[in-house]
């Protein structure tokens, strides 16, 4: 059975009070191995739950698939413990029919790791070639009040944080404000790869009109897997990095950051912040 939160003793100090020892919440943290046709893919840091969608999102990020259809299957294999229990850390992923398998260049012989993602594999030139969906031409426009309130619907919907108070989160909004969905992670990169591999087994791929929201700051990965999804607008409420801001603005997608309260730093086409 898979934890998203574990708990601990810990020894909590006070230095009016004194010290006491007393159960902490901890966000689970543990490896996943993506499988694509039984040959090792990637292996990422996350926080156990909504693997599959994970891994969906994943190869969207790496162009592998882009449809519905090209994703067949995911099961569980391998990864027993001494006990003979499943573990749960090993997803081998079906491509559908005539897809391509990845390729031989894209196989990771390290762990990715919760805070990097894929850190300087790919180049801006090589995501504006590699992906299906053009977020440029999206008419999508929000007002800047409604885009306002979604840290805070962030927040409200995020029920591991408020027990551990160590995960990210990433969202979907439609132009309208609607919460489509929102995924945890102890990795921002994995919490966007869950909601992007959730759109995928939707059938909802290109996400057009659809703002990615996310905790923290936004990286130069994060903007790679909106641009492969086909999301035009990633709003985050820290800052992003100059590399973010350049693809951002070389692949005409909408970048916001520092999103707190009724202010916003806007870093690429601001047309469509009304």
């Amino acid at each position: 059975m898979q934890r998203i939160a574990v708990r601990r003793r810990v020894t909590r100090i006070d230095v009016d009070r004194g010290v006491r020892q007393a159960e902490d919440t901890l966000a689970a943290e543990e490896p996943l191995e993506i499988r694509v046709g039984g040959r090792p893919l990637a292996v990422t840091m996350r926080t156990p739950g909504h693997d599959v969608e994970l891994a969906a999102g994943f190869l969207v990020s790496e162009g592998v698939v882009g449809d519905a259809d090209e994703f067949a299957a995911a099961r569980y294999c391998a990864g027993e413990t001494d006990e003979g229990l499943n573990t749960y850390n090993v997803l081998d992923v079906t491509l559908g029919r005539g897809v391509p398998a990845p390729d031989p260049s894209l196989e990771r012989s390290f762990w990715t790791t919760s805070s990097c993602g894929l850190c300087g594999k790919a180049s801006i030139d090589a995501v504006r070639t590699r992906s299906r969906y053009s977020v440029a031409e999206d008419a999508v426009v929000l007002p800047a009040d409604v885009l306002a309130t979604f840290p805070d619907r962030l927040r409200e919907h995020q029920d591991v944080f408020e027990k551990t108070g160590g995960l990210h989160a990433a969202a979907l909004f439609s132009e309208a404000g609607e919460l489509l969905v929102l995924r945890e992670d102890v990795g921002r990169h994995n919490a966007v790869d869950k909601v992007v591999g959730w759109a995928l087994t939707a059938g909802l791929l290109p996400l057009r009109g659809v703002v990615l929201m996310v905790s923290g700051r936004a990286s130069f990965e994060l903007v790679q897997k909106a641009v492969m999804a086909g999301i035009p607008l990633l709003a985050a409420v820290s800052a992003p990095s100059s590399l973010a801001a350049e693809l951002a603005h070389e692949s005409g997608l909408t970048l916001v950051g520092f999103l707190r309260g009724t202010t916003m730093v806007v870093y690429s086409r601001p047309d469509r912040v009304a």
